[in-house]
């Protein structure tokens, strides 16, 4: 099984995200580094960074001699797919200031997804994806931060439905050792991979290592979609609520190849805010022993 965990707020200070994550018992956790509907933020300070590495240092993971895997979601204004000069030019400034950011709290990874080509066609986005992740490395060079391209529903003219378009974004960039990839289930399933089917789940995995390498998958997104297999909507549902259901998440969490992977739910908290809690429960639950009829 993987490191299971969840998004987490860091209302109050994004130190606060650990206490948070550990009262539901979370292996790993996914933050905003800054809020994700804004394209600028004040400057990180060092009473932030250093409350930061001190609440991770006392947060209990799954490994005593490890700290507790952290990830971190890109803003969602971000489009690195635009033809527009001045979206273009903000989301490169934006996605370079979130892995300085990311940098700074030692963050593990950065997911953001690979944009829109709002009519200019596949091609001439994927080619823009692949100038603006050139830039943004060639200016911060020295990153430790990875950056890692989502798998999307498709939905519109977002790019990233189609794992090639990561295969020829990998293959495109100058600096290719910089970048992984998070896969989301709902994502998938919404772009036509159907995770229910015995073999639906191996057959996408297949896919994604001729695609990108099992190795770069460093991430997933645990998600449940509240509609129908290739629907290409980004709807997500709590496990087991959707069109999905919790089965299709097990093989998945008894894989091997992902045993220390993060796989995060970014499903609804519902009324009461206990939406991951719950989610969390259930997936374990998948991974109990049954008892036997009687």
């Amino acid at each position: 099984m993987g490191y299971l965990g969840a998004h987490v707020s860091t209302a109050g200070g994004v130190a606060r995200a650990f206490e948070r994550a550990a009262a539901i018992g979370c292996d790993a956790l996914q933050v905003f580094v800054k809020n994700a509907n804004a394209w600028r933020a004040k400057p990180l300070e060092a009473t932030t960074v250093d409350a930061f590495a001190a609440a991770r240092a006392v947060t209990p993971g799954r490994d005593v001699a490890a700290p507790l895997p952290v990830i971190a979601h890109a803003s969602y204004l971000i489009n690195l797919a635009s033809p527009l000069a001045e979206t273009a030019e903000r989301s490169r400034e934006a996605l370079l200031d979130e892995l300085r950011r990311c940098d700074s709290l030692g963050v593990d990874a950065l997911v953001v997804h690979p944009g829109a080509h709002v009519g200019s066609g596949p091609d001439a986005g994927l080619d823009a994806v692949a100038r603006a992740l050139d830039d943004v490395f060639a200016r911060h060079p020295d990153g430790r931060t990875r950056l890692l391209l989502e798998n999307t529903a498709g939905q519109g003219t977002v790019l990233g439905a189609d794992l090639a378009h990561h295969t020829r974004v990998l293959r495109s960039v100058a600096a290719p050792e910089r970048l992984g990839v998070c896969l989301d289930t709902c994502h998938a399933f919404a772009a036509g991979v159907d995770l229910r089917k015995p073999d639906g789940y191996e057959a996408f995995i297949e896919v994604a290592d001729a695609a990108v390498g099992l190795a770069r998958i460093m991430a997933w997104h645990l998600n449940d979609s509240r509609f129908p297999l290739g629907s290409r909507k980004d709807r997500h549902a709590n496990v087991g609520a959707g069109e999905l259901g919790a089965a299709a998440f097990l093989p998945l969490l008894v894989d091997p190849r992902f045993e220390r992977v993060p796989m995060v739910l970014e499903t609804p908290l519902g009324d009461d805010d206990q939406g991951h809690a719950r989610d969390l429960v259930t997936l374990r639950e998948l991974l109990s022993p049954q008892p036997s009829a009687t």
